[in-house]
């Protein structure tokens, strides 16, 4: 499949064209975790058990999990401009659903399908891989990454803010008008496809996948560090709302939000990894996020004595998290970028699964156990990673020992 007209490849994307892709996958992915800061109010507001409120974020996630599997790669076989549009129009009618549940049934269904629909992200991301040049492609998968960390972080500040000001419908309605608007400005922005189309059947499409996934240990390595790493961000970022909303802090959600905006600028210099990886460093680069990823959650664990130390380690976690996802995902669209829809969905598929699991986990954990249990889990999610690093690097020493001469 060729994705744009013969001009549009040529030259790749604009400056303007990649910041404005950068902003709708921003924007797009920032649905799955407004619920994150606001677990309190829906459950409160549905009549939810603390024990039961974990399944917000868990259907939204096995949601986004579908989605991967089966949405995303369709983008490799038609019309991902196409796709684009009806999916974003879709996800603004999921985002009302679930603004106007007046049940928790309906709450759920509509969280689900949120995610579902929220993989637009990553279709955004496999159509700037898709319509950029190869000698641009790591610049505009970078910022388009960084556009996705942006909406991921300030997600949890906005649905504060705007909770605090008109509820936690609020959230949900705004974002639908947002989504309805991107979806207009992607109409006039993206280029129309040529008529050239894949001969390859959608079923063939979904097949390939776990085949490329065994047979690439590049692509099955990079999968389980993105299943732990992002288990031990859901972990910390689930669980945060619960222990800074009740006494002796009472934050308020604008307040909890604001916590985001540190991870942020964590964010913004884990960009740097990308370069590090195109210069040769991307395995050193995964090894040193992997043991700052560890070592955050020393300062996160003394919460209940100290909010400055716990704000440098959300600043340490964010900055890891997000430096090995962006080397990871340098690999992954490198490795074979015309069939980037479907490798991207199927990385992606390892975050969600252990997203998933650790928002399930943290709220479980937190009511056994309190902060420190999930200081716990998510060192212990941590720890793994670096393990499964470590174990890599010895396996390719060891291999390139019985090579060498």
């Amino acid at each position: 499949m060729t994705d744009g007209n013969p001009r549009v490849r040529a030259h790749g994307l604009s400056g303007v064209q990649t910041l404005i892709i950068a902003a709708a996958a921003g924007s797009s992915v920032a649905n799955i975790y407004y619920a994150q800061p606001l677990l309190d109010l829906m459950a409160h507001d549905l009549g939810m058990s603390s024990a039961a409120i974990g399944l917000i974020v868990t259907l939204t996630q096995v949601g986004y999990g579908l989605g991967l599997i089966f949405i995303v790669p369709i983008g490799d076989l038609i019309d991902r401009r196409k796709l684009i549009i009806v999916q974003g129009l879709l996800l603004a009618i999921a985002l009302v659903i679930v603004a106007t549940a007046g049940a928790k049934a309906m709450l759920l269904a509509g969280m689900g399908a949120v995610g579902l629909l929220a993989v637009l992200v990553q279709i955004l991301v496999a159509q700037a891989a898709a319509l950029a040049t190869a000698a641009q492609r790591g610049r505009v998968v970078g910022t388009v990454t960084s556009g996705v960390v942006t909406g991921i972080l300030a997600a949890r500040s906005i649905a504060g803010t705007i909770a605090d000001l008109g509820g936690w419908r609020a959230v949900y309605l705004t974002s639908a008008l947002l989504t309805a608007a991107m979806v207009g400005v992607l109409v006039s922005m993206l280029p129309r496809p040529s008529a050239e189309r894949a001969s390859e059947t959608y079923v063939h499409a979904l097949l390939s996948i776990p085949r490329m996934f065994v047979r690439e240990r590049a692509l099955l390595f990079r999968g389980i560090l993105a299943l732990l790493i992002f288990a031990s961000f859901s972990t910390f970022w689930t669980a945060l709302v619960l222990p800074l909303s009740a006494p002796p802090f009472s934050y308020s959600h604008t307040w909890i939000g604001l916590f985001g905006l540190v991870g942020l600028a964590g964010a913004i210099g884990a960009t740097c990894a990308g370069r590090l990886a195109d210069r040769g460093y991307g395995q050193w680069t995964t090894g040193a996020s992997l043991a700052i990823l560890l070592v955050s959650w020393g300062p996160i664990a003394l919460l209940p004595s100290s909010i400055a130390v716990l704000l440098a380690g959300v600043f340490l976690l964010d900055l890891a998290v997000q430096a090995v996802h962006v080397s990871n995902l340098s690999v992954v669209v490198a490795l074979h970028p015309q069939k980037s829809g479907r490798l991207i969905g199927g990385y992606m598929v390892f975050y969600s699964a252990d997203s998933a699991i650790g928002a399930i986990s943290a709220t479980a954990t937190y009511a056994q156990s309190g902060w420190a249990g999930i200081s716990i889990l998510g060192a212990t999610f941590s720890g793994l990673a670096l393990a499964v690093w470590i174990a890599s690097l010895l396996s390719m020493s060891a291999g390139a020992n019985r090579s060498a001469p």
